[in-house]
């Protein structure tokens, strides 16, 4: 109870003791029934007292209407001792029961602090555990995962030795086209892609195999203008563009843009990218490839007019194994974001201006400047 309060009820029962007081005084004597009602109601500010204030309060009122009572006594002190003594023993009757309603009500309210104590160490035990129990599930959760990269990182590594021996072949047969056909043969071009996506592949292979053993990516980087990054992404995906007949819109000035990053782990990012949006969407789709150059660095956004990103997965898209396509792993996105993180960078989902999914990248300035300095 606040402070301002017990001093207004304190004030209040005064009062009607002090009221009492003057009704005793006003009253006539011969007036028994008055005067009965009086000394009767003398008694409700020493149980409020008690009640409210505990033994102090009861004792206090009790006290206080003993005074009160005075003029009332003194009326019946000319009937003689007996009448006197009577009405006297009225002062006893409230001591006592200020003392021991004050008691009662003191026991009461110690009791009232000591349950409240109690609860509030429960409430805190019962917060300690359930934080206990939040940080036991995400170790399960943790453990879970790592189970899984553990066996996945068991099997990659069987699946790269056997990937790793028919790129070399293929990569040595390359070589020999390079020095059977010359640069300025036309094909020359298509011999050049098949050396560095094969060198991108085996470099695939490797940061798959990294990041199921919880490896960091490899941080031995090639820079290039991000302009010259997207357009070798989409020279590579050229024939499933045009096999689907997908409406794909690119910014016109890419060339113009002076915005140096990671060749090999940007073209993976952007590939992984754009294949999630061009499986999403239908044939004849639109994918919408954006790309601001600013201060601050560079913003990149796929977007497609495919279903969207279904709600129950959108805040864990990029946790491994999470996938909404059949027979997809989940590590696509979870390797993409590992890339941007890598440089520095940040990548989401956000809702596409198509009506599908969107997925934007933010790159820092930082990367630019640092290539430049190794060019």
């Amino acid at each position: 109870m606040k402070t301002q309060t017990k001093i207004i009820i304190l004030s209040m029962l005064l009062g009607m003791v002090v009221l009492i007081g003057v009704l005793h005084a006003l009253t006539p004597g011969h007036l028994i029934l008055y005067h009965d009602t009086y000394r009767r109601l003398g008694y409700f500010p020493i149980v409020v007292g008690a009640i409210l204030f505990g033994v102090r309060g009861g004792i206090g009122m009790a006290v206080a209407s003993s005074i009160s009572f005075i003029p009332h006594l003194y009326l019946f002190f000319a009937k003689g001792p007996q009448a006197y003594y009577s009405e006297l023993s009225e002062i006893f009757f409230y001591l006592a029961a200020g003392l021991v309603i004050g008691l009662i009500s003191s026991r009461e309210n110690r009791l009232r602090e000591k349950y409240k104590r109690l609860s509030e160490q429960l409430a805190g035990s019962y917060n300690r555990l359930h934080d206990q129990a939040s940080r036991l599930m995400e170790a399960e959760k943790q453990l879970g995962e790592s189970r899984k990269l553990s066996m996945l990182g068991q099997v990659s590594a069987s699946l790269a030795h056997e990937i790793k021996n028919p790129l070399t072949s293929i990569k040595g047969a390359a070589e020999i086209l390079a020095d059977e056909v010359g640069k300025d043969h036309p094909k020359y071009e298509f011999v050049e892609i098949m050396r560095s996506e094969i060198s991108r592949l085996n470099t695939s292979v490797d940061e798959v195999l990294s990041y199921c053993r919880g490896q960091q990516i490899s941080d031995k980087t090639e820079q290039e203008r991000i302009g010259a990054i997207l357009n070798h992404v989409i020279l590579l995906l050229g024939d499933r563009i045009t096999e689907k007949r997908i409406k794909l819109s690119m910014p016109e000035d890419l060339q113009s843009m002076d915005f140096y990053t990671d060749k090999a782990g940007m073209t993976q990012v952007l590939i992984n990218i754009i294949l999630n949006a061009m499986d999403a969407v239908a044939v004849g789709g639109r994918i919408d490839v954006g790309i601001r150059q600013s201060e601050k660095g560079c913003r990149i956004s796929v977007s497609d007019d495919g279903p969207g990103i279904d709600p129950q997965i959108n805040e864990i898209i990029f946790n491994p194994f999470v996938t909404a396509k059949k027979g997809g792993t989940g590590l696509g996105l979870a390797i993409c974001q590992k890339i941007v993180k890598s440089l520095g960078g940040e990548i989401y989902a956000e809702p596409s201006d198509l009506g599908g999914a969107g997925i934007c990248l933010i790159l820092p300035e930082k990367t630019a400047l640092l290539s430049k300095l190794l060019k």
